[in-house]
Formats: C-alpha cells, structure tokens, sequence
C-alpha cells in the first residue's frame, strides 16, 4: 500500500471488505467495484477510503455488473434500499407510503438473494 500511495505502483487491488476497514488510498484516481455486495453501505464505505482528507485528484467509481445476474439482482435491491432508507430519513410521504407487506417483500428478497 506505502509503494501506491507514493505512486509507485499503477494498481492496488483489494477485496471490498478490507477496503472498507480503515484504509486510506489518497493517491487513488479509480475505484471499481466489481463484485456487489447485499448492503449498499459497505460499497458506499469502501469507495469513500478514496475520499479521504489528503486527496488531491477527482475519484472515478464504476460498478461493473453483469446483465441477468445475481450481482443485477443486488443493485437493484441496491435502490430499494436507498430509496427506502432516503424516505425514512427524509420523513417525506414516501415512506408513509410503504406498507408493512411491502417491507416483508423487501427483507424476503434480501434472504433469498442471500441463500442463493
């Protein structure tokens, strides 16, 4: 990671969960999310360890999914969630708008997605 940070190496690669762990890559102009992970926070911490106090460069995020995929079925959950957490928040109609059936379909689905 020293070797990254001083810009000595091109690519620096690491898996989401440890990049979400009190790493700082400052020195990063690219993050790229590969494989999706069920709770859109960890993605969301992750991507931020470029973010961090000292960055000098604008950040690039991609996410690559692969069409008819379960990592497509998780980026869809993906913004179920943040909508849902969003309105919640926000305390806005939306979320007088959801109803318990539909918070039951949602944590279904996340059980299911995470049995496959």
């Amino acid at each position: 990671m020293k070797s990254f940070q001083e810009g000595r190496g091109d690519l620096f690669l690491i898996s989401l969960k440890a990049g979400g762990l009190g790493l700082n890559l400052t020195a990063a102009d690219y993050v790229i999310h590969m494989d999706p992970w069920w709770n859109p926070a960890v993605e969301d911490q992750a991507s931020d360890r470029a973010h961090r106090i000292g960055q000098r460069h604008p950040v690039t995020v991609y996410r690559l999914v692969t069409r008819h995929t379960i990592e497509e079925k998780i980026v869809k959950l993906h913004g179920e969630k943040r909508d849902l957490a969003s309105s919640l928040l926000d305390g806005s109609e939306i979320s007088g708008r959801v109803t318990a059936e539909e918070l039951m379909q949602l944590i279904r689905d996340e059980q299911a997605l995470g049995s496959e």
